[in-house]
């Protein structure tokens, strides 16, 4: 076999299965290849030692017949999640030195199953960001180039941003990732991969670094639907340990992926269609509609009035909630910890160290909204806000509407600094069509729709009835399989 980091994921399994591939020679591949491409800056910590240990007992597994549902399968894990004896940092300095004794319960799912772990990958700080230019490790460069500007280093989106360049850059098969308004979809979006952002409870929060705990969701980025489909099945279930985790059967989410849409009724949502999107991304948007029309799904055009308000309501109970989560690093339980003149001093200190100035500002912010004072003006109110959102979807889907179509993000990806610098608010609107479904707590999937005219990828979201992921996947694959054949990146990140 030629380079196996070529093959999908569900094209792997059926190599391992078949035994014309071991998972050493696979896993070597992508151990050789992340080797190759550290100029993308796509992983924090590599364990490639541990990925070949991992893949060597799957050889054996396979060869008694003992296959597991990700046998041999090499994946990244995003650095949110936290690895038993694997440095785990969140990309912040506060977290530099931190090493679990603990496996998430999402990850601990993937290895059960078989994968191999190739390393921990690069994100924004805490999950705050739409590029991946917030790590305090360095920014994660997408393995795309825009045409006529081979110099310019665009962003991957953020903040699951190593996870998505990682795939796209066949570095691993997949990779877990994680959405709190959009971290998931928004990066799949950027770099042609696929990104399912499952329903809130689907998949165990536990072990996941905590950004915004009502909101984050754990899901995976692929560069398949049908891959997507087979690490959800793994991901997703239920766990005693969280609390917000549903007690429900999983899916055989595979079984979905190729199945038809005839009948289908899909909502496309008036409100948007907002100023600023690229002719482009609303072209796509007509296009991704003909096609699952074509595919013998029935259009037609909804209201989600109280759309206009997510953007602002996400970035008040968001903030919020992160305030309170990130208290928790005052360098006395564990992490960073500089010295001071008192207790007092020494918080001030290691948190104006160990945070960068993107976590500040949302801290400050939650902070601020929380305040006695302004507590029932912003964020009691932004708590009724989100009621109406979630409450706009539920009379879409009462009316007989079985998914909402609409873009993942209102432009092609940019290049570093080129968003943000000056005006915090101009990267925030990144998140502007993804927000809405982390409030009403729904299942999303961002799938490739083609390239812009630029040469950068452009991406379509489905959004579906709560625990509907099979819905998803089906209308997902019925759009990959009308969209032309997307021709990846050349690899001009790799070393010779």
């Amino acid at each position: 076999m030629s380079d196996p980091t070529h093959l999908s994921l569900a094209e792997a399994r059926d190599a391992l299965k078949s035994k014309r591939l071991s998972a050493v020679e696979l896993t070597q591949a992508h151990i050789d290849a992340i080797e190759k491409s550290r100029a993308l800056n796509c992983f924090i910590t590599e364990t490639p030692e541990r990925a070949l240990a991992q893949a060597l007992e799957s050889d054996l597994r396979i060869a008694r017949g003992e296959s597991r549902p990700l046998e041999g399968l090499p994946l990244g894990i995003k650095d949110l999640y936290c690895s038993k004896g694997v440095r785990t940092t969140a990309a912040s300095r506060i977290l530099d030195d931190f090493t679990p004794t603990y496996e998430s319960t999402v990850s601990a799912n993937l290895l059960r199953d078989g994968a191999a772990t190739l390393g921990k990958l690069n994100l924004d700080e805490f999950a705050m960001g739409s590029s991946n230019e917030t790590s305090a490790f360095g920014p994660v460069v997408s393995p795309w180039r825009r045409a006529g500007d081979p110099d310019a280093k665009i962003v991957p989106g953020g903040s699951s941003g190593g996870s998505s360049a990682a795939v796209a850059a066949h570095l691993c098969l997949g990779a877990t990732a994680t959405d709190t308004g959009g971290s998931i979809r928004q990066p799949a979006a950027f770099t042609g991969t696929v990104g399912v952002k499952p329903t809130y409870g689907r998949c165990s929060r536990w072990g996941i670094v905590a950004f915004a705990s009502s909101l984050d969701q754990a899901g995976p980025i692929t560069r398949t639907v049908r891959d997507a489909a087979i690490m959800l099945g793994s991901m997703a279930g239920h766990d005693p340990k969280d609390t917000t985790s549903v007690d429900a059967p999983v899916p055989d989410y595979e079984a979905a992926v190729g199945a038809s849409v005839k009948g289908r009724r899909i909502g496309v949502p008036k409100e948007y269609r907002i100023d600023g999107m690229s002719a482009e991304i609303a072209a796509l948007w007509d296009v991704g509609a003909a096609w699952l029309k074509d595919a013998g799904a029935e259009i037609v055009e909804i209201s989600l009035p109280h759309t206009r308000y997510a953007l602002p309501t996400y970035y008040i109970i968001a903030p919020a909630e992160a305030s309170s989560n990130l208290a928790r690093y005052d360098g006395v339980r564990y992490g960073r910890r500089e010295q001071g003149r008192d207790v007092t001093d020494m918080y001030e200190k290691t948190r104006a160290t160990g945070f960068g100035s993107e976590v500040r500002r949302r801290i400050m912010i939650g902070t601020y909204v929380l305040s006695a004072g302004y507590y029932d003006a912003y964020y009691v109110r932004a708590q009724k806000v989100r009621s109406l959102i979630k409450r706009d979807f539920d009379e879409a889907f009462a009316s007989g509407v079985d998914a909402v179509l609409t873009p993942a993000t209102p432009s092609t990806a940019f290049a570093q600094g080129e968003k943000g610098a000056a005006d915090p608010v101009e990267m925030y609107l990144n998140d502007v069509f993804t927000v809405t479904v982390n409030m009403a707590g729904l299942p999303g999937v961002a799938v490739p729709g083609g390239l812009a005219a630029n040469g950068l990828p452009l991406g379509l979201q489905l959004i579906g009835r709560p625990f509907d992921e099979e819905t998803l996947f089906s209308l997902a694959a019925a759009i990959e399989q009308a969209v032309p054949k997307i021709e990846r990146p050349r690899p001009w990140w790799r070393e010779s």
